[in-house]
């Protein structure tokens, strides 16, 4: 791989900058998810294990730049991080500061970088500000990388020595075994209310893959080409596209489904065939013999993508064709499963599926893009930085 990587070059007592992807759920000023701050963790270990000073940046959410806003600051995961690593001395600071001194085998961490004036539209000043503060720079937050940010770009610009991360490298490894050569059959299982957020990728897989099993808001707007999907989530504009689609590639939508009524009095729970469906009726799941389709076709899989929720797993009465996909996908040993995107992290921890499978991308709209077949920014940076040290070779 043409990238310089953190564990092939000297970082012993060198002070460090890495960026990582500590943007975890929190509600009522917990965390919900630890997923990917423990997916972080390793790389931690490798800074602290090689004595070196170490400050840690990274973004939670999206708030407006230059206020803080309480809901956005990373000291809830500071002090999980302090929990976590209790023989590590941990600072937290609120500023872009070089006058705070740390030791060797420390850590520093900084405030969101979203706060900073200039984050999101890549400042050149902000930049050199982040690169200032370090000898070498790791990226490891690879669900940053399709953004252009002072943080995640910038600072691998202006930085002495630029790297990518252990995650970082196993991501884009994980994910070019799951699209170069797979084993097959390829199955892919997509869910998510919009297809015009997935179109793209829907096609680029729909062209790889053996089968693709799709749900939630893009399996009706395939329903709606012939049928009618009532109240249920769908998009009008892509009807011919998603038309286009299912003629040229396998692409396995629901055939029964479980739909919620709403009346004066209550909301009534139904079960329906896909060409029965009312107007004042909403799509919430898949039925029973949509939900035996796909255990066949996982079943015989080799190598499974999964991205999204095959209906809306939050409600208890709409969990259950999200829930037996999960499992199934879990169940298959033989297969490489690989599964990506926020919801789908939840899901997983849901149903406490997380050893069962192979790899989990703690990517979002990266982990999107990249199977989309784009070179996400940050990796063109570090490909770049690689060329120009060999370049000064």
């Amino acid at each position: 791989m043409l990238i310089n990587e953190m564990k092939k070059i000297n970082i012993k007592k060198k002070k460090i900058l890495i960026r990582l992807d500590l943007n975890v759920p929190i509600k009522n000023k917990k965390i919900t998810s630890h997923a990917r701050i423990k997916a972080s963790i390793p790389t931690i270990k490798l800074a602290l294990k090689n004595k070196a000073k170490i400050i840690i940046i990274s973004h939670l959410g999206r708030p407006k730049e230059g206020k803080f806003k309480k809901k956005y600051s990373l000291l809830p995961i500071v002090k999980y991080l302090k929990k976590i690593l209790y023989k590590t001395k941990i600072y937290f600071s609120k500023k872009i500061n070089n006058k705070i001194k740390i030791k060797f085998g420390e850590i520093l961490i900084l405030e969101n970088v979203r706060f900073n004036i200039g984050e999101y539209k890549n400042n050149i000043e902000l930049s050199k500000k982040y690169a200032s503060l370090c000898e070498i720079f790791v990226m490891d937050a690879f669900g940053t990388s399709h953004r252009k940010e002072a943080s995640t770009y910038g600072v691998g610009i202006y930085s002495k020595i630029t790297c990518a991360g252990p995650l970082f490298i196993s991501e884009i490894k994980s994910l070019k075994k799951s699209l170069k050569n797979p084993k097959r059959p390829l199955v892919t299982i997509l869910g998510g209310s919009k297809i015009s957020t997935k179109f793209k990728i829907l096609k680029k897989l729909a062209k790889i893959s053996d089968t693709v099993i799709v749900g939630g808001g893009i399996a009706n707007t395939f329903l709606s080409i012939n049928n009618n999907v009532g109240k249920s989530i769908h998009e009008k504009n892509f009807i011919n596209l998603a038309q286009q689609l299912i003629k040229n590639y396998n692409i396995i939508i629901p055939k029964d489904l479980k739909v919620q009524k709403k009346t004066s009095k209550k909301i009534i729970y139904l079960n329906k065939k896909y060409n029965n469906i009312k107007n004042n009726e909403e799509i919430m799941d898949i039925g029973e013999k949509s939900i035996k389709k796909a255990k066949k076709i996982i079943k015989k899989a080799k190598t499974i993508i999964w991205n999204g929720p095959i209906g809306v797993f939050e409600n208890i009465n709409f969990r259950k064709g999200t829930k037996k996909i999960a499992q199934f996908i879990s169940k298959n040993k033989t297969a490489f499963s690989l599964a990506g995107g926020g919801d789908t992290l939840s899901v997983i921890k849901m149903f406490n599926i997380k050893e069962k499978i192979s790899y989990i991308s703690t990517g979002g709209g990266a982990f999107l893009e990249f199977i989309e077949g784009k070179e996400l920014p940050t990796i063109k940076m570090l490909k770049k930085r690689f060329i120009l040290k060999k370049i000064k070779r």
